[in-house]
């Protein structure tokens, strides 16, 4: 049943029906302690701050903040430390926090109306619109799952020494949907420790490299908090900040929220769910951060100023660590392999994880898990092989293709925060956790700063690959249609009309 499914309902609204699409059967859901106990103060009060509640809503960030850790963004931090060096990190800094602004809003939107964005999309737009951005969606989880897949398989051809080929390295990580259906099966605790588990090996893998090349202290804190930023760096800087929001992920916070039992009837148990998901996120994205900034200055302190610094990419980084540290007692390039594989496996499954909640709220579809994890996979394997046997003998082909996957990436950024912006604004679909308009001016000037920034890399990259008279045509064409869209979801954006199914927050606010 959805979450606001036993509230009374008002003459003027539809039935919720039980057999809409929901995020998580209520079975499934963490319970809270105290969830179900009457509030002596009032029910807009909220609890007093508990650990014990701190650590059972803890989970779904650190499942968000895989997706700033995927190989994608570590090419992004190792080719910004080789040629930038150091001089990057306050921008890392404060893309992740506008990062983390963004991951709230979607979080509060999730807690807040107890449907996903997924799902507001499909109910609050236009159909044809709802079906743009369910396609838009689903291309931008494939591009970001390719990158992840083909991580994961460099990672085993690596540690196979080389045995298992990268189309090989690519059929052993599809099987990653198993493990999320196996670990699915022993509740949502069970698969968050998992990737508990992943990034604590990524922590350790690259906090290892970290103290093997020992970067220079004074120029790392330095690099953190004096801006600096040159014509000669400005293509890694806005790869920095263009690979911080993942489309898919702002999708999946949304849903990964609801995985915990909140009192809906009560304004005060939402208001304390927002308080301690805004707390665990942020401790998630600081350690994110952390591991990034590992990378970062591992790459800066090994490669920059070098005449190969231009080169370095995922496929032959570890070579390169290796060549310039030796062996050691675990080989430096076999510690870079184990972290890059926690890297590509848990982004990988938690792409699989966002895939189904797209599919599912969009679509609004009833099918197993099982059916729904293959179909999302395939979704990507497939393509993902070929790719793999295409270009499994060339480096530089390989980061033509990451550079066409990134545009498409930025491609669809749009697509996933406009909705998100336009529907945490309204009080019609969010009541009294609408965002107010301080934060709302803040994360609208953030989101069109992160367009703006991956428009940028849009046009430097058709500048340089978009020749002949059709092809400029189609691509201006593209371009066109492109544009329009977004100032349409704009402005349906600020003219969402009332809706005859009340979300629970707005009876929340009926109930001051």
């Amino acid at each position: 049943m959805l979450p606001h499914s036993n509230m009374p309902r008002e003459d003027n609204q539809v039935p919720l029906l039980s057999d809409q699409d929901v995020a998580y059967e209520s079975g499934e859901k963490v319970h809270i302690l105290g969830i179900n106990e009457p509030d002596e103060e009032g029910s807009s009060v909220v609890p007093p701050f508990s650990w014990k509640k701190l650590w059972l809503f803890t989970g779904p960030g650190f499942l968000m903040s895989i997706a700033f850790l995927d190989p994608g963004n570590l090419e992004g931090d190792l080719q910004a430390g080789a040629i930038a060096g150091y001089s990057l990190l306050w921008l890392l800094m404060w893309a992740t926090a506008m990062g983390l602004l963004v991951q709230l809003l979607s979080a509060r939107l999730g807690v807040a109306t107890g449907r996903h964005l997924a799902e507001l999309c499909r109910e609050e737009y236009p159909t044809w619109v709802s079906m743009v951005l369910w396609v838009m969606a689903e291309l931008a989880l494939i591009g970001a799952d390719i990158q992840e897949v083909i991580g994961s398989a460099i990672a085993i051809k690596i540690l196979s020494n080389g045995i298992l080929p990268l189309w090989a390295g690519v059929v052993v990580t599809a099987s990653d949907c198993f493990i999320l259906l196996f670990l699915e099966n022993y509740g949502v605790r069970k698969l968050e420790a998992f990737f508990a588990v992943l990034i604590a090996t990524m922590a350790v893998s690259f906090a290892w490299m970290f103290g093997e090349t020992k970067p220079t202290g004074t120029e790392l804190l330095l690099g953190v908090l004096i801006p600096k930023l040159s014509s000669k760096t400005i293509k890694q800087a806005v790869g920095v900040v263009g690979c911080i929001i993942m489309p898919h992920n702002v999708f999946l916070h949304s849903a990964l929220v609801q995985s915990r039992e909140i009192d809906y009837s009560k304004k005060g148990r939402v208001q304390e769910a927002l308080n301690y998901y805004s707390i665990e996120s942020t401790v998630a994205l600081i350690i994110s951060f952390t591991i990034n900034l590992f990378v970062m200055a591992v790459f800066a302190k090994a490669f920059y100023g070098t005449e190969i610094a231009s080169s370095i990419g995922l496929v032959n980084a570890g070579q390169y660590l290796q060549e310039k540290y030796g062996g050691g007692l675990f080989p430096i390039l076999y510690i870079w392999s184990i972290g890059l594989l926690a890297a590509g496996q848990s982004s990988t499954i938690t792409g699989t994880y966002a895939g189904q909640f797209i599919m599912g709220g969009f679509l609004n579809l009833r099918m197993k898990k099982w059916l729904r994890a293959l179909i999302t996979r395939s979704c990507a394997i497939i393509p993902t092989i070929v790719v793999a046997l295409v270009f499994d003998t060339s480096e530089a082909a390989l980061d033509v293709l990451n550079e066409w996957l990134n545009v498409l990436q930025s491609i669809q950024i749009p697509f996933a925060l406009l909705p998100l912006l336009c529907l945490v604004s309204k009080e019609q679909i969010m009541g009294t956790f609408k965002i107010g308009p301080a934060l709302k001016i803040v994360a609208w000037l953030v989101a069109a700063l992160v367009i703006v920034i991956n428009g940028y890399l849009l046009l430097d990259f058709f500048s340089s690959e978009v020749t002949g008279v059709i092809f400029t045509t189609v691509v201006c064409a593209f371009t066109g249609a492109y544009l329009a869209f977004i100032v349409y979801l704009v402005y349906w954006g600020f003219t969402l009309s009332v809706r005859r199914h009340m979300l629970p927050a707005k009876l929340a606010q009926g109930m001051e």
